[in-house]
């Protein structure tokens, strides 16, 4: 329990110091000024010792970058582009604002204003979540050593991201689209496009308009995962860039799922492969190797978006939710589209795709008119009987 005694400092003034044992059984002290003030506090130290929720103060006074530096030290399982999102974010935003501060002394009020204030200085909202979700996981791990008592990032809500507005093309629209990304235009200033064009380039447009395959998920695929007897595609790792470098590692949601493909699309794919070994990249950089998407997006797949005519704020991730709407339109049953889509639950798939849903009821409704008008109508007296029957 916690004692107060009274003492004179050598100018002659009154201290009350406040004497206790921590749950690591070091006695520790604190001074007062007030008597009130000294009782106050071992009131406060006795109940969080009863309730096992007591927190040794030197540990309070470690600095953020500290621990900063220890959590990012936990992120070694994750996939290379979160972790240079995460340091990014710590190196750029949280070390300089609270990389010299007590742990114990940054509380809610503070890092609820400093992220409204990164809202009112125009910064995203997808930025100020990711910023408040990393500074959370470095105070709750500092929760969990006993330096703070508290999350102080708990129960603060950022802003909501607003959603990028799908777009949707049609059969034609994704062909002109890989005819524009074939046969570009000549470069400027004496450069020159590769010989013949880029054929390979609207394959990869036409295979993800029609197996709905996400970008690293393309950039990841190897010629062993085609099965063109069976015409499918097998959906097993993802690539990425981090720090300028290539990585594939797992999916998006870290498990596989097998895709159908066209067979038109198989015959284009047999044409491809020809000649490839089992380990190359279905799809490669425009001088070999991995194609980087960092790269190729903007010098060969927006340019294409343009010169056909589409709306400029279409992306690749596009050519995908152009996949699903084909499904839907096709009466595709969202289990399905969900497990094409490699979707987590089948709640994703109705999140994103949910408003395209009704335009099926329609034709659900159309189908059971037909349905009905090729039944053959009882006789006249048949129909009086059932009426009679109350049927």
């Amino acid at each position: 329990m916690a004692s107060i005694r009274e003492r004179t400092t050598p100018a002659g003034h009154r201290r009350w110091e406040v004497v206790y044992r921590g749950t690591d059984k070091r006695q520790r002290s604190k001074t007062f000024k007030r008597k009130t003030d000294a009782r106050r506090y071992a009131a406060t130290v006795e109940a969080d010792l009863l309730r096992h929720d007591w927190v040794d103060p030197q540990r309070g006074r470690q600095l953020f970058s500290v621990w900063a530096e220890k959590w990012s030290a936990t992120t070694t399982h994750l996939k290379p582009k979160t972790r240079e999102s995460y340091d990014s974010i710590l190196r750029n935003h949280l070390v300089p604002e609270f990389g010299n501060r007590a742990m114990a002394s940054i509380d809610h009020a503070e890092v609820l204003a400093y992220l409204s204030g990164l809202t009112n200085d125009g910064k995203g909202a997808g930025t100020v979540r990711n910023i408040r979700d990393v500074m959370r996981l470095v105070f709750k791990l500092a929760v969990r050593n006993g330096v703070v008592k508290t999350n102080p990032v708990d129960d603060i809500r950022a802003p909501r991201q607003a959603k990028k507005e799908m777009v949707f093309l049609t059969e034609d629209q994704v062909w002109e689209l890989a005819e524009e990304i074939k046969d570009p235009p000549p470069l400027r200033r004496g450069a020159s496009h590769r010989d013949g064009g880029y054929p390979d380039y609207a394959l990869l447009v036409l295979f993800a308009a029609y197996t709905g395959l996400r970008a690293g998920e393309i950039g990841a695929l190897r010629v062993s995962r085609i099965n063109l007897l069976r015409r499918r595609v097998e959906v097993a790792e993802s690539a990425d860039e981090a720090n300028g470098q290539f990585n594939v590692g797992p999916t998006k949601t870290y498990s596989r799922r097998s895709v159908g493909i066209p067979a038109p699309i198989a015959e284009m794919l047999m044409a491809h492969l020809d000649g490839r070994k089992q380990n190359d990249f279905v799809f490669e950089g425009p001088d070999g190797g991995p194609l980087r998407h960092s790269n190729w997006y903007p010098r060969h797949y927006k340019p294409a978006v343009i010169r056909a005519g589409l709306p400029r704020e279409t992306r690749f991730h596009d050519l995908r939710h152009t996949y699903a709407a084909f499904l839907i339109a096709e009466g595709a049953h969202p289990r399905a589209i969900m497990e094409r889509m490699g979707h987590s639950t089948i709640n994703v798939t109705l999140g994103t795709y949910g408003h395209l849903f009704p335009a099926i009821d329609a034709q659900l409704d159309d189908a059971l008119a037909r349905r009905f008008d090729k039944a053959t109508p009882p006789e006249p007296s048949a129909v009086v009987g059932l009426q009679r029957a109350g049927k």
